[in-house]
């Protein structure tokens, strides 16, 4: 028998709950969540189109489904997806049920995600919320809705309606204040009306690796118009950036959540609202498969870790508490970032517009995925 201890269920002892960046029929079918629940300490599940369309686009589980549409002439893709996605992110919740139960509603959430050409809309992002919320029905539902400046009032609203909400597509720190706020101010009108603010839950979804990659790409282009042998000064900024950005994020939440504000809520049963890291799979090989999991370990937070890096950090996580640490050596390294004439104001400004379209061009893939599928079913 194995005596090694699982680094995915030992993130537990830090303070830090593993979510998984992945849904599909075949993992609820088959076992496989029990399994990491059980096994792995598996304590949420994120999703979004991409995810979906590569769950459906497999076609594995979900044939009989789309065949009953089909039948009962149930053609529009949107309409489809949504019955897919919300039959799916139902069972996820009943299958998280004990978790959520066990952790008096500090865990066991799954996200769905507001229809991605929603972004840039106030009102139909709320209006959508409230309704897959309804449809759904579970008390462990959190709805995603992205951090854009239209996306903010609409979490303030929605909180204050008593909607938990996964905040997405973070990538700057002064946005981050701004999804803070909103939570809090949702939080004081909810309680102004004498409503129950316990029941309310809030993650805020920081994206990490997608900033190394674009600064990464700046910092690349300053060392090539450099004579040759130099630049040795802009190589070690490389694949620093994210973390050094997500310490600082950490950082601002402490103060938040500990000041008065904050306190006179939690007296009345208020959570705080944990930063998610998301964007945790390592895109650059030469940064190593965990490292945006081991570098970002600590208390009241969540990391949700897709597929691989998910199987990577069973295999050879290492733990310990890490989000705390070099904090100076961050701050350091943003300032050289400036002075280097890279604008981190600009790069995520930049990664949030890409993040939305991105969302949006894999939704009408999901929708044509669809489609197709279910002409196939048809004719079969």
């Amino acid at each position: 028998m194995n005596s090694k201890k699982n680094p995915l269920k030992e993130l537990a002892r830090f303070g830090q709950s593993p979510w998984y960046d992945n849904v599909s029929r075949a993992l609820l079918q088959s076992g496989a969540l029990r399994r990491m629940i059980e096994e792995d300490g598996l304590r949420g599940i994120t999703s979004n189109p991409t995810i979906f369309e590569k769950a459906i686009s497999s076609g594995e589980g979900y044939e009989q489904s789309l065949l009953d549409c089909a039948r009962r002439g149930e053609t529009a893709p949107a309409k489809v997806f949504e019955k897919l996605a919300t039959d799916d992110i139902r069972q996820a919740c009943d299958f998280l049920k004990p978790v959520h139960e066990e952790t008096k509603g500090e865990d066991g959430f799954v996200s769905i995600e507001v229809s991605p050409e929603l972004a840039r809309d106030t009102e139909a992002s709320v209006a959508e919320a409230r309704r897959l919320s309804r449809t759904i029905g579970r008390p462990n539902l959190m709805v995603k809705i992205p951090a854009t400046r239209e996306g903010i009032p609409a979490i303030e609203r929605l909180i204050a309606d008593g909607v938990s909400v996964n905040v997405t597509l973070i990538f700057s720190n002064d946005r981050y204040g701004e999804v803070m706020e909103a939570y809090l101010a949702g939080l004081e009108k909810r309680s102004r009306e004498g409503l129950d603010i316990s029941r309310v839950s809030s993650v805020a979804s920081f994206f990490v690796s997608r900033i190394d990659t674009a600064v990464d790409k700046e910092i690349n282009a300053l060392m090539s118009r450099k004579p040759t042998g130099d630049g040795a000064e802009f190589k070690g900024l490389l694949g620093k950036t994210a973390i050094a950005n997500a310490k600082m994020a950490y950082e601002r939440f402490k103060e938040t959540f500990q000041a008065d504000r904050f306190k006179a809520l939690e007296a009345k049963g208020a959570r705080a609202q944990r930063p998610l890291w998301a964007s945790t799979g390592t895109k650059n090989p030469a940064y190593g498969d965990v490292y945006y999991v081991e570098a970002l370990i600590g208390s009241g937070t969540v990391n949700t870790i897709p597929p691989a890096t998910w199987d990577a950090f069973r295999d050879h996580g290492r733990l310990a508490m890490t989000v705390e640490e070099g904090l100076g050596s961050a701050r350091d390294h943003l300032a050289k970032i400036g002075e280097a004439g890279i604008s981190l104001a600009k790069v995520t400004e930049k990664l949030e517009e890409e993040g939305v379209k991105a969302f949006a061009d894999s939704y009408h893939t999901l929708l044509a995925t669809i489609s197709a599928r279910l002409k196939s079913v048809a004719a079969a």
